[in-house]
């Protein structure tokens, strides 16, 4: 090959150099515009300028810039046919709209990334994006947060991987407790509870169960937390677990009427062990006027057997 021929391919490359980041997009723009001389957009030399560009101005903290040229980097690679690559450089923008506090665009980006990653066929990266945007804009947007957490469980659940959902189950039941959901926050925890069975994460399972009941007690729901128990009684594993007889203890506490054991549960051991969330609640057990009541022999008639089975 001759030194000129040489010289050729290489000027075909865009140059690697610290250019001017603004140039840079200008000539990646310039790339993806059809001429009467450009009959077909050259997204593979483009995609390079606007990575290198994307660099340059994250490097100077122009992040509104360096968010542009990422989502633009990403049309490139999708342009390409590599949603993997395309939903990285997504990513990328999603954190640079952190970085400027702009939470329904956070919110968005990581969303669009997700959808990249499932286009490849990979669910926990795609749950993981989801999971990102909500742990980002759960102070400022916690119910766009519930449904991310949401999505970012179904995603797993969907691709049989439950088993790693389970801190995402956790930061749902939290954000709802934040925002005084507790039957939601409850119903988050009991999804837990039924992946953790499905995993044949006994502790898991029994702690989540054990966490539900907590939620209700602290929303001065017995009933519901007591229907909630005798659901969960029918899994063995969490009748004979310490959180199982922590519970019943509890629930026993309440039909009696007594206060100080209520505040010893709220304070065991056995209580101590759960998510930090759930034991602030128990320890502020009891939360309403606490009287003795007389047993509904007929509660257990209405329960349904098939629950969480």
């Amino acid at each position: 090959m001759t030194a000129t021929a040489e010289v050729h391919l290489r000027s075909d490359e865009p140059q690697m150099s610290s250019s001017d980041p603004d140039k840079l997009v200008a000539k990646a723009d310039k790339l993806t515009k059809l001429t009467l001389t450009r009959w077909s957009a050259d997204w593979r030399n483009a995609t390079l300028f606007y990575e290198q560009a994307g660099n340059a101005y994250r490097v100077a903290k122009k992040y509104e810039k360096a968010k542009e040229a990422f989502e633009k980097a990403s049309k490139g690679q999708e342009m390409q046919s590599s949603p993997w690559d395309a939903a990285k450089h997504m990513e990328s923008a999603a954190a640079l709209a952190k970085e400027e506090g702009n939470w329904s665009q956070v919110a968005d980006l990581y969303r669009r990334a997700s959808e990249l990653y499932i286009e490849c066929g990979r669910s926990q990266p795609a749950s993981d994006a989801l999971g990102k945007a909500a742990r980002a804009v759960e102070d400022h947007l916690p119910d766009v947060a519930v449904q991310l957490y949401t999505d970012a469980c179904e995603i797993l659940e969907e691709d049989d991987k439950e088993q790693m959902a389970f801190d995402l189950y956790r930061a749902l039941s939290a954000v709802h407790i934040k925002l005084e959901k507790y039957t939601d926050a409850a119903a988050a925890l009991l999804r837990l509870g039924l992946a953790a069975d499905k995993s044949n994460a006994t502790n898991s399972q029994c702690k989540a169960y054990l966490g539900a009941i907590v939620v209700y007690l602290y929303a001065n729901d017995v009933k519901a937390a007591g229907k909630c128990y005798n659901d969960c009684s029918q899994i063995p594993a969490f009748l004979g677990s310490d959180q199982g007889r922590c519970a019943s203890k509890l629930l026993s506490a309440y039909s009696e009427g007594n206060i100080e054991e209520i505040k010893r549960l709220g304070q065991s051991s056995t209580m101590s062990h759960l998510d930090n969330v759930i034991i602030k609640l128990g320890r502020k057990l009891p939360t309403g006027e606490v009287t003795a009541v007389k047993a509904d022999s007929d509660e257990g008639e209405a329960l349904d057997e098939n629950d969480l089975t």
